[in-house]
């Protein structure tokens, strides 16, 4: 049996942690290296890095912390934001990412997950698929979730496994930065529609909301921020946790 993924993901802007609700207020809580480093002593199984900048040297700087992480971080670690091109991913891979995590640019071209899975092989592309809820209907949405596109998420996600990605990371822009949980029946629905391990990302607040990811949500990896940021519960605790509720994860 596979072991549950824990993977705290760190938003980072000019080299800092932050953290807000939908990309907004946000908040500095730490160096990303020294936060990314205390992550992988404390047991967590992966991390997932997304930079939030807005200027060209915003990304020239993820760059040099992505070589940065690899220098220091010795857990697998993902990379995303501002990836628009294969150029982009390379640049990244390059630095020592070991998968990169495209979204907007994915939905503008599609073919950008085929151009990157045949270059470097799928198991190094994530496609990130952020979606809301709206009467029962769940749209793909753009821009931290504020502009809603014409893809639907389930066909969004079945396109993009089809082209060549090798995870999806699924974040419902209706529970993001609430705290309240994952939402376990649409997660449910994904990963039984799916070929690929499906990452749940999006609203835990709790122990517990990671549990139900897992065994509600059938998900193969759970992604959290504020909980791990904030110190609210330890990796450490969290693992226990879930050993107990008979949950395998790598302790």
């Amino acid at each position: 049996m596979l072991s549950k993924r824990i993977i705290p993901c760190l938003d980072v802007k000019e080299g800092r942690t932050v953290k807000g609700i939908h990309f907004e207020q946000l908040r500095d809580v730490g160096d990303a290296v020294e936060l990314g480093e205390h992550y992988a002593r404390s047991g967590a199984d992966e991390l997932v890095y997304l930079d939030i900048s807005a200027t060209r040297e915003g990304r020239h700087t993820f760059t040099r912390l992505v070589e940065r992480i690899a220098d220091r971080i010795h857990i697998p670690f993902t990379v995303g934001g501002g990836i628009s091109s294969l150029d982009d991913a390379a640049r990244l891979l390059d630095a020592g990412a070991d998968k990169i995590s495209i979204n907007s640019a994915a939905l503008r071209n599609p073919a950008l997950i085929d151009s990157i899975a045949t270059r470097y092989g799928s198991q190094f592309v994530v496609v990130a698929i952020d979606a809301r809820c709206t009467d029962g209907h769940w749209t793909v949405c753009t821009h931290g979730g504020t502009r809603a596109t014409e893809r639907e998420l389930f066909e969004w996600a079945a396109e993009a496994e089809q082209r060549g990605a090798g995870e999806i990371l699924f974040t419902s822009m209706n529970h993001d930065g609430t705290r309240h949980g994952y939402p376990c029946d649409t997660l449910a629905s994904l990963t039984a529609a799916l070929h690929i391990p499906v990452i749940a990302s999006g609203g835990a607040g709790s122990a517990n909301d990671i549990a139900d990811a897992f065994t509600l949500g059938h998900a193969d990896a759970a992604l959290a921020a504020s909980i791990f940021h904030y110190g609210e519960i330890s990796i450490a605790a969290l693992k226990a946790f879930l050993h107990e509720r008979g949950i395998h994860v790598r302790r």
